[in-house]
């Protein structure tokens, strides 16, 4: 299971010390190979897609509503969550071991490395002076909230909070007995 960092005050830290978490994962299923670098590709790919959805459901409709440019910023970063999670699926279908593995994964690397850059630098900077301390402490309680009932593996195509709360209760249920039977979870 994927550790959930906790120690940031509001959303934009509790969020940024995800990403470097992020890092971290990749890191470590880089180096791991066999048995170890499953295990620590479905904690990643857990980190990743309770990540997103926190960032999705409660994250980018506050970037929309109080960002001058937040339809475009948010648009720019689901874009980039949709290719990784299809990404992430092809992964999942693959031999951790294998060339092809190795090469798919650097590629998701460095986009979800650009993508973070992008996300702290476009969206949570301009959150960060947009809302006050209040509003960013409640966000974070939300996003624990949302990460604590999300999907566990990618999802291509539910980017939206709209699309997370019609299907991600399901694709949540699904998931989570999924990794229940195959002993992940």
């Amino acid at each position: 299971m994927a550790t959930m960092i906790s120690s940031g005050i509001d959303v934009i830290s509790f969020l940024k010390e995800q990403h470097e978490e992020i890092k971290r994962s990749f890191s470590r299923v880089n180096e791991a190979r066999g048995e170890a670098r499953e295990a620590e590709f479905v904690s990643l790919r857990r980190l990743l897609a309770v990540h997103e959805t926190a960032e999705e459901e409660i994250v980018h409709p506050a970037a929309r509503r109080s960002l001058p440019n937040g339809t475009a910023v948010v648009e720019a970063r689901l874009n980039e969550e949709n290719e990784a999670k299809k990404v992430l699926a092809q992964l999942e279908e693959l031999d951790v071991d294998s060339t092809e593995f190795g090469t798919l994964l650097a590629r998701l690397e460095r986009s979800v490395i650009v993508h973070a850059t992008a996300e702290e630098r476009e969206e949570f900077a301009q959150l960060a002076n947009s809302l006050d301390q209040a509003q960013l402490v409640k966000m974070r309680r939300a996003a624990e909230f949302a990460e604590k009932v999300a999907p566990t593996r990618p999802h291509p195509g539910v980017e939206s909070a709209t699309a997370n709360v019609l299907a991600g209760p399901f694709a949540s249920m699904l998931d989570r007995a999924r990794d229940a039977f195959a002993g992940k979870s």
